[in-house]
């Protein structure tokens, strides 16, 4: 009798039995890479972006003109280039 190699037994779950190569790298996109290196050039970018969108976006919004607002809103016609009359 010979004493040949065992059988592997199989896994009993199959997604174990799927092995990623030792080469293998986390793959990063073009856009991802191309950020990262912005980021690295110009360490105040994300500092600046946060104050630029604090100026256009973050305002303290002011209800009670904003209710006035809507309420004095004109109804729009159905058809605007059509003149009553």
């Amino acid at each position: 009798m010979s004493a040949g190699p065992a059988e592997p037994s199989a896994p009993a779950n199959p997604i174990e039995s799927i092995t990623m190569p030792l080469f293998w790298k986390p793959y990063k996109s073009d856009v991802t890479q191309f950020i990262d290196s912005l980021k690295q050039r110009d360490p105040q970018l994300e500092e600046r972006q946060r104050q630029g969108r604090a100026l256009l976006w973050d305002k303290q919004v002011d209800r009670q003109a904003q209710a006035e607002q809507r309420a004095a809103r004109v109804a729009q016609q159905p058809y605007v280039y059509h003149t009553k009359g």
